[in-house]
């Protein structure tokens, strides 16, 4: 007699077929996933993805600017004299890409850096007039779409999404640093 059939030798019959399905439902959970449900599920991060791209492109040629770049710009604009940690932190990027794009903004006369405070050492952002008219240019939402969409989620349809992202990145294998760099740094 098999180890299977031993363990259900003494039980009443649907004992026995609880545990005879037990296996099939476990094989079901960590089984591989039929092709069609991939390719429904890679169609749906296609949609997200593109309506990201047609988004900064969108952005790009109404604006001017990148779709970080106008991000950083609304930042200031809501927050003037804004210094470039608390720029980063209102991104949720790391500082010295919030720096980078300070840098491209000085460079096109967008923004202005003043240097402020008690001890004149901390630089205050200011938008300039040319910065003011790449906003009003730019379609909404200055952070960008998908930051919008995600938040108008519930936060049960937040959970499982950060739940289940987390175990697709974990099968990607990818940095998590790159988690801090906005999806438009061109």
């Amino acid at each position: 007699m098999n180890a299977a059939k031993k363990q259900t030798a003494g039980k009443s019959t649907a004992a026995k077929r609880v545990a005879a399905k037990k296996p099939a439902a476990r094989a079901r959970t960590g089984a591989k996933p039929a092709p069609q449900a991939t390719v429904r599920v890679l169609r749906r991060f296609r949609l997200v993805f593109n309506a990201v791209k047609t988004h900064f492109r969108e952005v790009e040629k109404k604006a001017g600017v990148a779709g970080a770049q106008l991000w950083a710009l609304s930042v200031v604009q809501e927050r003037p004299g804004v210094g470039v940690t608390d720029l980063a932190r209102a991104m949720d990027v790391h500082q010295s890409t919030a720096s980078n794009l300070v840098k491209m903004l000085i460079e096109q006369d967008l923004v202005q850096a003043r240097k402020g405070g008690a001890d004149r050492r901390t630089v205050q952002l200011h938008l300039l007039a040319a910065g003011t008219r790449a906003l009003r240019r730019a379609p909404g939402p200055f952070a960008g779409v998908l930051p919008s969409a995600l938040s108008s989620l519930d936060a049960g349809t937040l959970a499982r999404l950060e739940r289940d992202l987390g175990k697709l990145i974990a099968a990607l294998g990818v940095d998590e640093r790159g988690a801090h760099i906005p999806i438009a740094t061109d």
